[in-house]
């Protein structure tokens, strides 16, 4: 490996890395949006773990997407870095189309029930849907 190798491969980790942050942001704040409240206070300050539960399985669900969409890119840098964000984003539309219909079939505003101060038995099944929405398009990807 060369020198000239190893600053192109360091830049291409460094561009993937800022697309898969970027998509970890937009997802966060999807999150944000789709719930009542400020996230920030609500996990940070608050310390709500149903809100905190819902937050990290969007993250993992943007991770797993952005892991298999990096993995499967084959085509150059810029191609590969264009497909990482197209199926980031279109996972994360996914993921809120998931929300909106788990929160149209069951009772109750889905975003209240997971800012509960007690644990809601709701919050596993928003963050076990927005992860299943992930595997699915990573299935898709590869």
């Amino acid at each position: 490996m060369t020198a000239s190798d190893l600053l192109y491969d360091v830049g291409a980790i460094a561009a993937f890395a800022i697309v898969g942050c970027a998509l970890q942001a937009l997802g966060y704040f999807m999150t944000d949006l789709l719930t009542p409240g400020r996230l920030a206070d609500i996990v940070w300050r608050d310390r709500n773990q149903n809100a905190a539960i819902l937050v990290s399985a969007n993250l993992v669900a943007v991770g797993l997407i952005v892991f298999t969409a990096i993995r499967s890119s084959h085509d150059g840098l810029a191609a590969g870095l264009v497909s990482t964000a197209v199926y980031g984003v279109l996972g994360l539309i996914f993921m809120a189309l998931s929300f909106f219909a788990l929160d149209a079939l069951t009772p109750g505003k889905l975003g209240a029930l997971l800012l509960q101060e007690d644990r809601h038995p709701a919050v596993w099944v928003s963050a076990a849907a927005h992860i299943a929405v992930a595997l699915m398009i990573c299935a898709a990807i590869s």
